[in-house]
């Protein structure tokens, strides 16, 4: 058998979740990524509930929603990230990742 191929570098990016837990983008190869960048705070919170709805729909068809909460827009995500984990997933049910 040929030697498995190496994740391609975009994907080969070792971060952690909203829970400190390690993740690594390669084990979402060969899936459809929906990358989003996040805020608590923000006019468009709301966008928690689409996603997640977005998420459950097709995810067993090979889509993945990736939440990037950032702090760098007017302080709209200015708690922790155990804080920001706790809001997304009592007030919109998140289960898709947060990193």
């Amino acid at each position: 058998l040929p030697a498995a191929a190496a994740c391609p570098p975009l994907l080969d990016q070792r971060l952690a979740t909203l829970k400190g837990e390690p993740a690594n983008l390669c084990q979402y190869e060969g899936k459809v990524l929906v990358v989003v960048n996040t805020a608590s705070y923000c006019g468009y919170t709301d966008q928690y509930k689409g996603l997640e709805s977005l998420y459950q729909k097709y995810r067993a068809q090979g889509l993945v929603v990736v939440g990037v909460p950032s702090n760098d827009f007017g302080r709209q995500e200015p708690g922790s990230n155990a804080e920001e984990a706790d809001f997304c997933e009592r007030t919109y049910k998140v289960r898709f990742p947060m990193l």
